[in-house]
């Protein structure tokens, strides 16, 4: 009987249970360059069937908060090398989340003015390291600098096999770069990559098949948000939009589609059955309970996010039914080992 302890195979990679560890930001790698402490911290959580990593810029203008990693030059091989072969090491497997922020950024943080898919600011404030800022004003991506970013992406994923790492898998969830293309309220553009659901889903099947290019479909996931409203995304027809999102990334037969179930309302188990073919990981609030009614239902693996913050053996205290720590909010981003590395297992 299928269950959260059961293996099962992932395109290319193979896990030895359906627990996932969620991609969290933790802005715990100065310059962008993973460290032994990153290191330390995600081998600590190797239990997982598969670890996705913190969202990782695949380019210099898609860091838009302080000490994200990256994966786009030498320094960033080699501190991912130290991750993976850690995680390797516990037995786990693990890829890396390619997250451009495209115009969730300031410019104190890039150091030159966000890009996006229109020059549309996105509200609210973000923290530049030193203080809360508003929003910069994105500059609008030509043609040819929308080609530069999805080639951005296959070197990323090229990179993350040289380092190691077991994929990659592309952001385009949660307003991020590929998430503006897609939304009709911060995408107004006009030509092939605006207006209709084919064109606004054109930049995020091109980034995706310029990892797969790189490295293989077997290594390549995709995350997506269906009807949620974070970074202010809003699209009235939004399961016409993901419907087709999911019915072309299920041509492409991906390692895996890895989305979030957290939007009220919004029928997302149904919508995947529905238009992709493949194998998924859905996320967002599960507990054993309802992770194995969904893994009975035909999903493939669940992610968990906050519960692995404070309980690095969460595989084993989800098997034993171990009452599961807090986590301290005030650590999630940056810092030091404090609310990072410094959680115990369970006695």
């Amino acid at each position: 009987m299928t269950n959260l302890f059961s293996p099962t195979q992932l395109g290319d990679i193979t896990l030895a249970n359906r627990i996932v560890m969620a991609p969290m930001t933790r802005s715990r790698s100065p310059g962008g360059v993973p460290n032994a402490l990153n290191a330390e911290y995600y081998a600590q959580r190797a239990t997982a069937g598969l670890i996705i990593t913190e969202g990782t810029a695949p380019a210099a203008l898609g860091a838009g908060y302080p000490h994200i990693p990256a994966l786009f030059d030498a320094r960033h091989v080699a501190g991912w090398r130290a991750v993976a072969d850690a995680v390797h090491a516990k037995g786990g497997r693990i890829v890396v989340q390619l997250m451009h922020t495209g115009r969730i950024a300031h410019e104190e943080v890039l150091g030159a003015a966000p890009v996006g898919a229109s020059a549309i600011a996105a509200p609210g404030q973000i923290f530049t390291g030193t203080a809360m800022r508003d929003h910069s004003t994105p500059r609008a991506l030509t043609g040819a600098q929308i080609e530069e970013v999805i080639a951005q992406y296959a070197t990323a994923a090229r990179l993350a096999r040289e380092a190691g790492l077991d994929g990659v898998e592309i952001h385009g969830a949660n307003g991020y770069l590929p998430n503006q293309f897609l939304a009709p309220n911060v995408n107004d553009r006009t030509d092939q990559w605006g207006g209709s659901i084919e064109n606004r889903a054109r930049f995020l099947l091109a980034a995706t098949d310029a990892a797969v290019a790189a490295i293989g479909a077997g290594r390549v996931g995709v995350r997506l948000s269906p009807g949620n409203p974070f970074n202010d995304i809003a699209d009235p027809d939004a399961p016409a939009t993901y419907a087709h999102v999911m019915r072309e990334l299920a041509k492409r037969n991906l390692a895996y589609l890895h989305v979030m179930n957290v939007q009220p309302g919004f029928d997302v188990p149904a919508l995947v059955r529905t238009n992709y073919q493949g194998q998924v990981i859905l996320n967002g609030g599960y507990d054993r309970a309802r992770a194995e009614a969904d893994l009975a239902a035909g999903i493939a693996a669940i992610a968990f996010g906050v519960p692995f913050i404070a309980n690095p053996d969460l595989p084993a205290r989800l098997a034993s039914s171990l009452a599961l720590a807090a986590p301290d909010k005030a650590t999630f981003y940056g810092g030091d080992a404090r609310g990072y590395t410094d959680y115990p297992a369970a006695a």
